[in-house]
């Protein structure tokens, strides 16, 4: 919600920078100079430019001042995820919402690619799914992770349909640190991470044999799988948080409980 005294504050600032002909890419005078301009408080000023910041008008960078920002492309993933950016940020679980919805848009881009690749895009494909293979067994889970999406978005790549990739890259950039986090344990569990490895094998051939009913199903089969473990993952890991801040109770006590 605005602040009542910071939100006509905001609203002066993008004034004052619409007057000036400020276009993207320009950068705002520094702020002690831009407070005597508004005749305004510097802490005032910093509530203001925060605001603006949240709300993608304007980029600080560090030891380099406040500037406006560029404008997303028409269907950049900026544009579509930046109203759930700020859902997630108010309210945690969002995400699990972000999850479920994950399934019904990777059922349909597994869909449109197994029908719409083409033999670049099978090859760009099998490319990711080898990379996929080959981190499997690196031993590091943070490059199997990452090698994991690089495998889904090759999926929505392949699918041509622009709306479904860029709401999936928006996706795992909004994800990206939980799934990275929850995903690094997956792969260091072996039973798990066969079952990952069979459901990636799945999705793969049905994509490659044009099988776009076979396809959808092995997608909705995996993040269904992927949702469920990460789920579980999370509320293992809140219930030991529990358990240590317990009052008087020893690390033998904490072991025993687990």
């Amino acid at each position: 919600m605005d602040d009542p005294v910071s939100a006509p504050l905001r609203e002066r600032l993008s004034a004052w920078i619409s007057a000036q002909q400020l276009t993207p890419g320009m950068r705002l005078p520094g702020e002690r100079q831009l407070a005597a301009l508004l005749g305004v408080s510097r802490s005032s000023l910093r509530e203001a430019i925060q605001q603006l910041i949240n709300s993608g008008v304007l980029i600080s960078k560090r030891g380099g001042g406040t500037w406006l920002c560029q404008p997303p492309e028409p269907w950049s993933e900026q544009r579509i995820v930046e109203p759930m950016r700020q859902l997630l940020a108010a309210d945690p679980d969002y995400r699990w919402d972000i999850l479920e919805a994950r399934h019904a848009i990777e059922a349909s881009t597994a869909w449109h690619a197994a029908l719409r690749a083409t033999e670049a895009d099978k090859e760009k494909l099998r490319y990711a799914f080898d990379a996929l293979l080959r981190l499997n067994d690196c031993g590091d889970p943070d490059l199997a992770a990452q090698a994991d999406l690089r495998f889904h978005l090759a999926i929505a790549e392949a699918s041509h349909n622009l709306v479904l990739l860029q709401t999936m890259r928006g996706f795992f950039d909004l994800l990206q640190s939980s799934v990275l986090h929850s995903r690094q344990r997956m792969y260091t569990q072996p039973v798990i991470f066969n079952r990952l490895n069979e459901q990636h094998q799945a999705m793969f051939d049905a994509v490659m044999a044009g099988d776009a009913a076979a396809a959808r199903q092995a997608a909705m089969d995996h993040l269904g799988f992927v949702h469920t473990t990460m789920k579980t993952l999370h509320e293992d890991e809140a219930r030991q948080a529990r358990i240590t801040r317990l009052p008087g109770e020893t690390a033998a006590t904490r072991k025993e409980n687990t």
